[in-house]
């Protein structure tokens, strides 16, 4: 995390007549919120999330999004009428949203996060109904008829994760409950009608975890994501962005097009199952990085990930090691130590690490470049009631995978105070250094633009205490215009 990131709704209204300019703003929360900085998970989190983008899934199934334990971020939407509060992951690599059914087999029971988890029943809503494997989503989503196919069978889903967990069941169309956004930081009551999983059975982490929610919420390139159903039906523009704030807390995450601050862009590479970007050359304190031309394009793994889902960052073997070397040689007396077996760990009692480490600079294609400054790739734990020791967040991708292929993948860690632009209609994404804790404008096609700010959301949880921890709260604002 994604930024794993990340929920869309076919909002048609009940005025269709009238033409009217709205946005739709959620509540998102980090997973961790409040809680003691456990390094084995962040590390955890980061390894099933990275089984996931390497086990070969089938994206016109419903995407590769991750099982409960691996996301970050969770945000609350209710579903049918009368409507229901529903805790949901949300994640930018997978492409539909679905939730825990009444019925499911293996389902969790209760959430180690505090919260009350509520399972989906179709027939408690006025508002559901069933989707046929001969409707137009399902042949859509499956590029054609399913063998077998009669009116009366459901369309099914089934979605196989990395780390061996699964979900399956079948589409419902219901309605969902949300706050759209009316004017600068200002909301109203609203709902639309959404395509999405009712989960019939789970297996492994998703039905297991302690810190399980409702279901999962995917924002990918799919049609079968809510994004794509927006965009077909006219109702939104495929951009989004985020904005996550680790200084001050909160962040903000709207979808439409953003008119402040200006973001300049690279190219997505084509055809890759999440947002791949080409990198080029990297630079560390002023000098590049005697790199292989080809090391950055691993094949059907081309490109760099970019998912604020995932926390760290992780390069490929001969990238990490000239990367580690290049910054550790303006620290000659550095003595590194390991912690919890992973982590290369330093105590650093000489002031700001910002003036004692080099800045770390990525250059991609189209002269779009990401700054990474020490305090960002560097974070402060407490070890033995020390609290000088400091870990580097950079990772040997070629450690992480299950098939030992070298991974390129930019995390939270890198992406955080910036904020990220995904232009899917032009195909590119950028970034640009931002204040997350303020506002930036999100215009409709009428050409009104809106203030989207950050908002801090209280912990629904009430067993999540204990030492601060950065607060990711995102607000998700989406540009929907009514036509006639």
């Amino acid at each position: 995390m994604d930024l794993s990131w990340l929920f869309l709704l076919l909002f048609l209204g009940d005025s269709l007549l009238v033409n009217v300019s709205g946005n739709i703003v959620f509540p998102v929360q980090h997973k961790f919120k409040g809680r003691e900085r456990n390094l084995s998970a962040l590390k955890a989190h980061d390894v099933r999330r990275h089984g996931r983008f390497l086990f070969d899934v089938d994206l016109e199934l419903g995407g590769n999004g991750q099982p409960s334990e691996t996301g970050l971020y969770f945000a609350k939407l209710g579903l049918g009428s009368p409507p229901k509060n529903y805790y949901v992951q949300v994640d930018t690599g997978s492409d539909i949203l679905w939730v825990n059914c009444v019925g499911c087999k293996s389902c969790p029971k209760k959430s180690g996060l505090g919260l009350d988890l509520t399972l989906y029943d179709p027939k408690s809503s006025s508002t559901s109904s069933l989707v046929a494997c001969d409707q137009a989503f399902c042949t859509s989503t499956y590029n054609g008829q399913l063998s077998g196919c009669r009116p009366d069978v459901l369309c099914q889903y089934e979605v196989v994760y990395g780390d061996g967990s699964s979900t399956s069941g079948y589409f419902v169309n219901d309605n969902v409950q949300f706050d759209r956004v009316t004017g600068n930081l200002q909301t109203a009551p609203g709902n639309g009608s959404i395509i999405f999983g009712c989960g019939a059975k789970q297996s492994g982490e998703l039905g297991t975890s302690s810190e399980a929610l409702d279901g999962i919420l995917g924002f990918g390139q799919a049609n079968s994501s809510m994004l794509s159903q927006l965009a077909s039906a006219g109702k939104v523009k495929k951009i989004f962005a985020h904005c996550l704030d680790n200084v001050n807390g909160g962040g903000i995450f709207a979808i439409g097009e953003v008119v402040k601050p200006k973001v300049n862009t690279t190219p997505l590479v084509p055809n890759q199952a999440h947002y791949n970007v080409v990198l080029k050359e990297i630079e560390v304190g002023g000098d590049n990085l005697s790199l292989p031309s080809d090391v950055f394009d691993n094949g059907f793994r081309k490109g760099t990930i970019i998912d604020s889902g995932t926390t760290l960052a992780y390069l490929p073997q001969v990238v990490y090691g000239e990367l580690m070397t290049k910054i550790l040689a303006q620290q000659p007396g550095l003595k590194l130590r390991t912690v919890e077996q992973q982590f290369s760990c330093f105590q650093y009692n000489s002031g700001n690490v910002d003036d004692g480490f080099p800045t770390v600079k990525f250059y991609f294609e189209g002269s779009l470049s990401l700054t990474v400054y020490p305090h960002e790739y560097l974070f402060q734990i407490s070890v033995s009631n020390n609290d000088n020791v400091w870990c580097f967040g950079w990772q040997n991708g070629g450690d992480q995978t299950k098939d030992g292929k070298d991974i390129t993948l930019l995390g939270d860690l890198v992406l955080s105070n910036k904020l990220v632009l995904y232009d899917l209609e032009q195909q590119t994404i950028g970034w640009t250094e931002y204040n997350c804790s303020s506002s930036i404008k999100v215009k409709d096609n009428s050409g009104v633009a809106y203030s989207v700010g950050a908002h801090n959301l209280s912990s629904a949880s009430t067993l999540i205490i204990g030492r601060k921890l950065t607060f990711l709260l995102l607000v998700i604002a989406t540009l929907l215009s009514f036509i006639n």
